[in-house]
Parts: C-alpha cells; sequence; structure tokens
C-alpha cells in the first residue's frame, strides 16, 4: 500500500513541485541580474496558456513521441520513489530521452535537427557517469534496490564522494543550464532559437514542459539518494542538499557562458574518468 502512495504522490505531485522549482529559478535568475523577474507561479500559467491553444504539430508521429518522453519519464521516477532497482531507473531515463531526440528529428527544421544531434552528444556525455553511480550503489550498500538503499546504516554520500560531486557537474545537462544548454534552452540565449523544441507549441510544448519537470524532481531524487539512510533526520537534510544542489546549478547558470560541443564532451568524460572512475576504483578495492 505504502509503494502505490509512493507512485502515485510521484505521478501527482512532481510535475506541481517541478514547476514551483521553474518558477524558483525564473524569480532567483531575475533577482541575480536585477531585473523584477515573473511571478513564482508563471509556470503554471504557461502551463494553462499552452494548453488552452490550438493543437498543432507538424506531423502525427511528433505528439506520440512526445507522450512516449513523458510516459517513460513517470515510469522511470515511479519506479526510483517506489524503491525499485536504481540500474533499472537509469536505463528507462536514457531510453525517454531516446523518444525526445525522435521526436525533435522528426520535423524538417534545421533548428531542432541540430538540437536533436547536440542532445544525442550531450547523451554521451554524461551517461557514463549515471551507469557508474548505479554500481557505486550497489558496491556502497550491497543492493541496487532504492528501498535497500535509503536504509542503509549510513549515507551513501560517505564512500561516494567523486560520484555525488561529479553529478552535480554533469546535473547541468541534464537540468539544461548554462554552461551545458546546446540542445535547447529555458531561458532566451540559445543561438539557435530554442533548438530541439523549436517546432514543438501548444499542447506539445506544454506535454514537454511537464516530461522536464518530472525529469527535474527524479535527478534531485537520486541527489537525494547520496543523502537519505536509517535515520529519519536524513530525509529533511536530504531535501535540503537537494535545494542547495538546485540553487548552485541556478548560480552556474547565470554565471557561465555556453561552451562548444568539444569542451562538453572533454569536461564531462574528465569529471567521470577522474571523480567518478576513481572513486568506483577505491570502492572496488575497499569492499
Amino acid at each position: 500500500m505504502t509503494r502505490i502512495l509512493l507512485i502515485l504522490g510521484y505521478l501527482v505531485l512532481a510535475p506541481a513541485a517541478g514547476a514551483l522549482l521553474d518558477g524558483a529559478d525564473r524569480v532567483i535568475s531575475a533577482r541575480m541580474q536585477r531585473r523584477k523577474g515573473p511571478s513564482l507561479l508563471q509556470p503554471f500559467y504557461d502551463l494553462q496558456k499552452l494548453f488552452a491553444k490550438q493543437m498543432i504539430a507538424v506531423n502525427n508521429v511528433q505528439m506520440l513521441l512526445n507522450l512516449s518522453y513523458l510516459v517513460f519519464l513517470a515510469i522511470a521516477g515511479a519506479m526510483l520513489f517506489a524503491g525499485q532497482d536504481i540500474l533499472m531507473c537509469m536505463f528507462i531515463l536514457s531510453t525517454a530521452d531516446m523518444f525526445l531526440i525522435m521526436a525533435a528529428s522528426s520535423d524538417s527544421s534545421p533548428y531542432a535537427s541540430l538540437g536533436a544531434g547536440r542532445e544525442m552528444l550531450q547523451m554521451m556525455a554524461y551517461e557514463p557517469l549515471t551507469l557508474i553511480i548505479a554500481v557505486g550503489f550497489y558496491l556502497t550498500t550491497g543492493s541496487s534496490h532504492v528501498s535497500d538503499i535509503v536504509h542503509a546504516s549510513s549515507s551513501a554520500v560517505w564512500l561516494m564522494p567523486g560520484m555525488f560531486l561529479g553529478f552535480i557537474f554533469t546535473a547541468a545537462v541534464k537540468f539544461r543550464k548554462s554552461p551545458f544548454d546546446l540542445s535547447t534552452s529555458h531561458h532566451a540565449h540559445q543561438e539557435m532559437v530554442k533548438g530541439l523544441t523549436t517546432e514543438m507549441s501548444g499542447p506539445t510544448l506544454a506535454i514537454m514542459n511537464i516530461a522536464e519537470y518530472y525529469e527535474m524532481i527524479l535527478i534531485l531524487g537520486i541527489f537525494g539518494l547520496f543523502i537519505v539512510n536509517e535515520n529519519w533526520w536524513s530525509w529533511p537534510l536530504a531535501v535540503l542538499v537537494c535545494l542547495v544542489i538546485f540553487f548552485l546549478e541556478v548560480l552556474w547558470d547565470n554565471a557561465s557562458a555556453r561552451v562548444k560541443w568539444d569542451l562538453l564532451l572533454k569536461g564531462c568524460w574528465t569529471v567521470t574518468l577522474l571523480a567518478g572512475g576513481l572513486n568506483l576504483l577505491i570502492l572496488m578495492l575497499v569492499r
């Protein structure tokens, strides 16, 4: 029964929580740039406006692919919060990204096609570390099931500090923050219009936004796994750590310029090898 409630809680509350974080992102970014900016609830108003628009798609398959992107992200997050295998969650998360790439590639827009290509490059940059993290949790706790990880005697971050710091670095790619917002951007500084979302509008774009909110909470949930343990006080601490990480991502977004694709790959792979790879090697030697 508890597992069902957790799944329903994620499916219902994650979009609202993600929209609130998106609104907080806009407010904080506006204050950093010394402007008033929108209200905290602006993402909700945007979704209402998008769903009220006429349904127009460049082809018949784009909406289906966008819905698949949403559904697979919802499944991955539901599995994570229900205590299932974290490695399977990572695989489903990667599958969801492939549907997004196919949705952007399904039209003839050069901007969307270029954004889809860059999205594939970004997947090549961050995927190795996410898989290393899943293996790290297994070596640290003796299980890859989230339900076992959260009941460990101590927080996994003590044995996985390199992976934790590396994940903060690569999470900027998943959050679509500078300097890694190559494929698309939430702000009006993308040099190729809106990249892979250029041809998405109305309900199609609204579904894309909701899917990103699911993904945002999923990524923050993985950060929380580094902190939580069998002690009750680790849960509010994990929430606090997640909020601090999100603020640091917003700060990094406003303080840095976009890098080129080759520097993205070099940076993420270097972090993966030095932070994730060395941490994994040490875990294999001591466990």
